[in-house]
């Protein structure tokens, strides 16, 4: 059995757990989150079971039932489909601000996110998760717009459920090998101050990313804009 923290952190516990559980793909998409069951497997009563989950559809991972059992939100072409036609937007105008903006310390900690990033493997751990995260979240506060930092944090974790999708389609060496060739061109074109090419390299790195295959296999259409 999970072990809770203290009372007062009951509700926030069980939600950090369940949406680690839920990100992670232990708790699959559609499955049924019975409270009768969850509730001792965490360690907490109902109550903050029941707070937990309001938060968790709040943030649109858990479909609330009219009664005792929820589930774990579908994944949708229509949701993969918006998160890709975001990030098509929102990253490139990152890079770019970042090119733009960048400081001595942003550079020094992309350059260090960026020696523990690699193309995601097909059954990804969570050091791996957290490296590629860290590395475009440098990214991002490089833009120094928090407003853009804060939207782009929170498609994160939607994005990662359909990452997981993506996965499930075996790459190539060679598909690997661009990845990571696309995190080393962004790094050189955001010190090097590059607007243009940044945003390109970004562009191009959405255009083929994981959640860009979840898309296609769900059978989403993207807007070519």
């Amino acid at each position: 059995m999970i072990q809770p923290l203290p009372a007062a952190t009951k509700s926030e516990f069980a939600y950090q757990v369940l949406r680690e559980q839920i990100l992670s793909g232990e708790l699959a998409p559609g499955q049924v989150l019975n409270q009768a069951v969850l509730a001792p497997a965490i360690g907490v009563s109902t109550t903050p079971l029941r707070e937990a989950l309001r938060r968790l559809s709040a943030e649109g991972l858990v479909d609330l039932g009219t009664h005792r059992d929820s589930r774990v939100s579908p994944l949708t072409a229509e949701e993969a489909r918006d998160l890709l036609e975001i990030r098509r937007s929102l990253d490139p105008l990152a890079a770019a601000l970042a090119a733009e903006r960048r400081t001595t310390e942003d550079i020094r900690l992309i350059r260090e996110a960026a020696q523990q990033v690699h193309a995601l493997p097909d059954d990804p751990s969570v050091p791996d998760l957290v490296a590629h995260r860290r590395f475009h979240a440098a990214v991002y506060r490089a833009s120094h717009n928090d407003l853009l930092i804060t939207t782009l944090d929170a498609l994160w974790d939607k994005a990662d459920r359909y990452r997981r999708l993506g996965l499930e389609a075996r790459r190539s060496q060679a598909d690997r090998d661009q990845k990571d060739g696309e995190h080393r061109e962004l790094l050189d074109c955001i010190v090097a101050g590059d607007v243009e090419g940044a945003a390109a390299v970004m562009r191009r790195h959405i255009d083929t990313s994981l959640g860009a295959t979840a898309a296609s296999r769900l059978g989403a259409r993207p807007a070519s804009v």
